[in-house]
């Protein structure tokens, strides 16, 4: 498997865009960097890049973020809202696939101690990456922020892990930077109703894991409280692997929660956010809006939707894109600017258009398109792909039928019964769609094999095994494309027995839809089959087809039988 990090360095630049624009250039320039978000904030005075590639143009490219932004931002000049000891103030590595936060860890040390080797700027180590427990909290490193800087180089205790012995020129003007690995956190503000600073700060106060320090009387001016051993007590907030604070916002005119949600498998965003309205309306307040600071996975915003759709008692089984407009509304997130899951979302971001492009040129057409280029002279899309799209459409009607039937007046108590069989109807659905443009793939491979040189003895080895492994693909996609289609039957049955009475003309059309699609394939994989010099393999692909084109022709009969008798009363 690929090795994927992300690396998300904040710089203590929001207001400049020339000098945001050349650090970004730098990071950039480096092959096999992709960036995929640059988030400047202007009452901070902070930009967040967020960045993804292979561990090695990764580490270049922050190493070249760094170079410049030591020579085109000035510490000593620097004011803003947010917390920061340096020019470059945090640079994390998260793993996104094919490594762990441990390897990210190592090749974090590598790379603080790098960037204070060739540019002189101290680093601190924190997180998975730090060489002492107390600095895994990014709160400790900083402590003080740049202006201690002084008095921490010159304590050993305190000084950062790769660090001058003396403060000099090079840390005066660059400050010292936190490199750590982490798993994936989402930085997020909560919007209030109020300018005070202080009220956000105790919202924040009342949720972060942390707490706040436990005062006579709780009161927030009484004598602080120390235990026996002379140590402050604090009391925890409600909200697991968060840390807050309150600040105020003059380019919005409105105080914030500002919230780092370090383990979203323990407090999911939707949590937080109605733990701070729960926190905030306590205090006579109210959250007006979220604002996500650079990107999420998105599972963040799945798992939102999905929860404020169990609240409302209403069907899961609808699209993403849905669903994530759902998590937009109910957190408001869009409350200070637009908010496109396209332009915030890891996984989308991610992607190259060009290879999704290729990867779904049918399934994007439109659906006068794809009729014209099936009628085409071209050879592809064919019988497979036809087949595929059927078994789409047989699982889209079914599924349809279920979120009907969710929504339905006077059923109400079974909404997640339904929501259930929509769930499974979207997951078929999808599969299917991408069987479209596979089967088109897995023919243009066989074509690609047949054009192989065949001058001498080896060329012609190698082009008959391509073909027999093409068009053993070329067997095994229908297959799928049977099993899948066959599935849509489950959900086809339960529509017409149980689901809203009115649709069970589309529980049975979608049953032909996905009769026809098995049928069809086993037509492509007995076709493509017989080609194969593997007469083992052929004979068990064509034995197990048939035996799932039975099944569907048996099942066709009996949703169909229970569909009319529905129908004629």
């Amino acid at each position: 498997m690929r090795q994927i990090i992300e690396c998300v360095p904040n710089f203590s630049e929001g207001r400049d865009k020339g000098v945001i624009d050349q650090i970004v250039k730098a990071i950039g320039s480096v092959e096999g960097v992709k960036v995929l978000d640059v988030d400047p904030g202007e009452a901070t005075n902070r930009t967040v890049v967020t960045f993804v590639g292979e561990p090695e143009a990764v580490l270049e490219g922050a190493f070249q973020g760094v170079r410049k932004s030591a020579e085109v931002i000035d510490m000593r000049k620097h004011h803003g809202a947010h917390p920061r000891s340096g020019g470059c103030d945090v640079l994390p590595l998260v793993p996104v696939s094919g490594i762990s936060l441990e390897e990210c860890a190592v090749l974090a040390r590598g790379l603080a101690e790098r960037i204070f080797k060739e540019l002189g700027i101290p680093c601190y180590c924190y997180e998975a990456a730090a060489f002492k427990p107390e600095r895994k909290n990014l709160a400790v490193c900083r402590a003080g922020e740049y202006e201690a800087l002084p008095e921490k180089i010159a304590d050993p205790a305190r000084r950062p892990d790769f660090s001058p012995s003396e403060f000099n020129d090079t840390v005066a003007r660059c400050g010292a930077i936190n490199v750590g690995a982490r798993n994936f956190l989402v930085a997020v503000n909560f919007n209030l109703n109020t300018t005070s600073t202080r009220r956000a700060m105790a919202v924040a106060f009342d949720v972060r894991e942390k707490g706040r320090k436990a005062r006579e009387g709780g009161s927030l001016t009484g004598k602080l409280l120390k235990d026996a051993d002379g140590n402050q007590i604090w009391i925890p907030g409600t909200l697991k692997g968060c840390k807050a604070i309150g600040w105020y916002i003059d380019e919005y005119g409105i105080a914030q929660v500002s919230m780092n949600i370090t383990d979203i498998a323990a407090t999911p965003l939707h949590i937080a956010y109605e733990e701070v309205c729960r926190a905030a309306a306590a205090r006579g307040l109210k959250v007006t809006g979220t604002e996500i600071v650079g990107l999420v996975p998105k599972s963040v915003l799945m798992d939102a939707g999905k929860y404020y759709l169990e609240k409302q008692k209403r069907s899961l089984g609808i699209s993403d894109d849905e669903i994530m407009k759902i998590a937009v509304k109910s957190m408001s997130l869009d409350d200070l600017r637009p908010f496109n899951p396209r332009e915030k979302v890891i996984e989308y971001l991610m992607a190259d258009p060009e290879e999704v492009a290729e990867k779904e040129r049918l399934v994007r057409m439109s659906l006068k398109s794809f009729a014209a280029e099936t009628a085409s002279e071209s050879p592809a899309p064919g019988g497979g792909s036809i087949s595929a799209y059927m078994g789409a459409l047989g699982a889209a009607l079914g599924t349809m039928v279920a979120n009907l039937s969710a929504h339905k007046r006077g059923w109400d108590d079974r909404w997640k019964e339904f929501s259930d069989w929509a769930e499974k109807g979207q997951a078929i659905m999808s599969e299917l769609v991408g069987l479209v443009d596979e089967d088109t793939a897995a023919f243009d491979k066989i074509m690609a094999a047949f054009g192989l040189p065949k001058g001498t003895e080896e060329e012609k080895a190698a082009r008959a095994q391509a073909i027999e492994e093409a068009t053993l693909f070329a067997s095994q996609v229908p297959l799928r494309t049977m099993k899948a289609s066959f599935k849509a039957f489950e959900i086809a049955r339960a529509m017409a027995s149980e689901g809203n009475p009115n649709s069970v003309s589309d529980a049975g059309v979608g049953t032909l839809a996905a009769r026809s699609a098995v049928l069809g394939a086993c037509l492509n994989v007995k076709i493509n089959a017989v080609g194969l010099k593997d007469q083992v393999k052929a004979s068990a692909l064509i034995a197990e087809a048939e035996e799932i084109a039975a099944k569907a022709i048996r099942e066709e009969s009996e949703i169909l039988e229970i569909v009319n008798g529905k129908i004629n009363g």
